[in-house]
């Protein structure tokens, strides 16, 4: 069984230069993925674009779509990888490529994923990496540690179409979405703050260990609105505990 691409979308999050998209999605044609979104830069020149995808890849071109921020991008996207040079205790465990495209050939099947890309110049930020699932990162020589946007992009989407499996021991259903996940996120976090669980100073920081914990179990839908649940009733026990 191989990754099903259909359900498969990179997402360039503030690209500053259209000829690297369009060179992105002529990649992403060659390896038989057909969807791009963009966040932040709608002044991206389509001509440019279209030139270095080539004739093959325009089709593609055409067809992405724009978003102008990345919480409205993923937020039908059950399953976010996030790819990072820079690693550190902060962003958590990064995996290889060929161990990221292993993971999404059981993922994809019944599951849309984005392949979430950082800016040329910065990559993607710890804020933007707390949407992410997962992180991979591309090993590369000490002496020269920078990728090209687009020579990331083949890279990460060859290993996606050669990966296989010869049977699926374990099948992954329908994971809940980024937003639901997110307004999970936001409900646990002021309930944590009222009960003075996070550091008020640095919430962000412990509720970054929070997703990572979850992030591991692949939430199903029905599972956010238990945890939900659980929080608005903590929530209307701590109001009436103080009447």
């Amino acid at each position: 069984m191989r990754a099903k691409t259909e359900n498969i979308t990179i997402v360039l999050n503030k690209p500053k230069y259209p000829g690297n998209v369009g060179s992105v999605a002529r990649c992403a044609r060659n390896m038989g993925i057909d969807k791009i979104s963009v966040v932040g830069n709608r002044d991206l020149a389509p001509e440019e674009m279209k030139q270095l995808a080539t004739h093959f890849a325009a089709g593609i071109v055409e067809g992405i779509k724009h978003f102008d921020s990345l919480d409205e991008a993923l937020a039908r996207f059950q399953y976010i990888v996030g790819a990072t040079s820079r690693r550190g205790s902060a962003r958590g465990p990064v995996v290889s490529p060929r161990e990221m495209a292993a993971r999404i050939v059981d993922v994809s099947q019944v599951n849309e994923v984005a392949l979430l890309i950082g800016p040329e110049d910065t990559g993607l930020s710890n804020d933007d990496l707390r949407f992410c699932h997962l992180l991979v990162t591309i090993p590369t020589s000490k002496n020269n540690k920078s990728i090209n946007l687009s020579h990331a992009a083949m890279i990460l989407c060859y290993e996606l179409f050669v990966a296989h499996m010869e049977s699926l021991e374990t099948f992954t259903p329908r994971l809940a979405q980024s937003i639901e996940l997110e307004g999970m996120y936001d409900h646990m976090k002021a309930l944590l703050m009222k009960i003075g669980f996070l550091n008020p100073d640095n919430p962000d920081f412990w509720m970054m260990h929070i997703r990572r914990f979850l992030f591991r179990t692949n939430l199903l839908s029905k599972e956010v609105k238990i945890i939900r649940g659980v929080c608005r009733q903590l929530d209307w026990y701590l109001k009436n505990k103080k009447t």
